[in-house]
């Protein structure tokens, strides 16, 4: 028998391996978790009584109404509606993906991105273009080069901001100006906020592309910037309602339903989001001046950018054995996990292979960094012998 198979997904193949083998991982993508006891602690007498009480039977497709309201409170003009949960945001970009684009369709994306934003139309049969991510001037969106891009067949434009792996976010009249660009193409927006809340300067933020464009898409979940992956809650926020039908019916192939305690707990931690996500940014501004000291005092092996957004990096190896080199000798020598360039190589467009993916947003980084050091140091003097 044969098979029609995905292409490998190389961060989870790379992840599934070393992330609960090495002693540090020191490339996490998400904020700082909570233990479901501090989560509740910041919901109600009443969500703790109702937590314990809660049947374990199946929930709405679209989600709780309680969690859909929850969402639909942090967007400006999008309702409990305009929302349909998903099983984290894999979900939902595997679906959004796929029901937007096929053979004859044409889709734009930024790069460097999450692999299955651009796996899943590739697959599907579209035509995929890639908009690189400029390194050399702070991996800055050129919207010029995205308007070269369409075509007469180009149904959507995709995009990550705050990025994943570079931390990158446009400024608002970039931003403003791509929206504008999809709007005159007649061409959708897909926008990847899974980091939004997270920015270093919160004048930085962006408007969620959902409540600038009617026919928008904003997909988001509890993973990052809140710092829950466990609870496997995601959504898409759109005002196109034809739209979230038809993935809805998507959706019956796959999850069918959230799990009710997730859906719950996600629910308490969107009430208290603001303060979830003020806690993780301060996480975040404690650990990157130690990470730019780390690096400043390997500055012969490293160039160093902290991210505008997120918190994540994608940091430059200078070494000459390479970044893959690098990468696979840190994690079986010392016990660092971190990313190498390798697993965000892209189809679309060349990604600078002296890269690797770096976390800042969990708590007491110096263990793993000095890890780190001791393993730099060993080199050296090996390499002196």
């Amino acid at each position: 028998m044969t098979y029609t198979r995905m292409p490998e997904f190389r961060l989870e193949t790379y992840l599934s391996r070393w992330e609960f083998a090495a002693r540090y991982h020191l490339t996490a993508s998400d904020a700082e978790t909570l233990t479901v006891a501090e989560l509740l602690e910041l919901g109600t007498e009443e969500d703790r009584r109702a937590f314990l009480e809660l049947p374990l039977g199946y929930t709405e497709t679209w989600g709780t109404g309680r969690l859909r309201e929850a969402v639909a409170a942090t967007y400006g003009t999008c309702g409990p509606q305009d929302v349909l949960a998903f099983a984290g945001a894999e979900e939902a970009i595997f679906w959004v993906m796929q029901v937007l684009a096929g053979p004859g369709d044409h889709v734009i994306m930024t790069v460097p991105n999450y692999q299955s934003m651009e796996t899943v139309p590739l697959t599907s049969g579209a035509e995929v273009t890639g908009v690189p991510l400029d390194a050399a001037d702070g991996w800055r969106l050129d919207v010029e080069a995205v308007r070269a891009a369409v075509r007469p067949s180009t149904r959507a434009v995709a995009v990550n901001f705050p990025n994943n792996p570079t931390g990158a976010v446009p400024d608002h009249e970039t931003w403003r100006a791509l929206v504008e660009l999809c709007e005159e193409r007649g061409i959708r927006l897909v926008s990847d906020e899974v980091y939004r809340g997270l920015e270093n300067d919160r004048g930085r933020m962006l408007p969620h592309a959902a409540d600038l464009s009617p026919t928008a898409v904003s997909i988001n979940v509890m993973s990052k910037s809140y710092g829950m992956p466990g609870l496997r809650v995601g959504w898409v926020a759109s005002h196109d309602h034809a739209l979230l039908e038809t993935l809805e019916r998507h959706k019956h192939y796959t999850s069918i339903c959230g799990a009710a305690p997730s859906e719950f707990l996600a629910a308490v931690a969107l009430g208290a989001g603001e303060r979830i996500q003020a806690r993780n940014r301060g996480i975040i501004a404690e650990n990157l001046p130690v990470f730019a000291d780390f690096f400043a005092s390997h500055e012969d092996l490293f160039e160093w950018a902290p991210p505008e957004g997120g918190c994540v990096a994608f940091p430059r190896y200078l070494g000459e054995d390479g970044v893959e080199t690098f990468c696979r000798d840190l994690v079986e020598t010392a016990g660092v996990v971190v990313l190498p360039a390798s697993i965000y190589t892209s189809a679309l467009a060349t990604v600078p292979p002296d890269r690797f993916r770096i976390g800042v947003g969990r708590r007491d980084p110096a263990p793993a960094l000095a890890a780190f050091d001791d393993f730099l140091t060993s080199r050296r003097r090996t390499s002196r012998v």
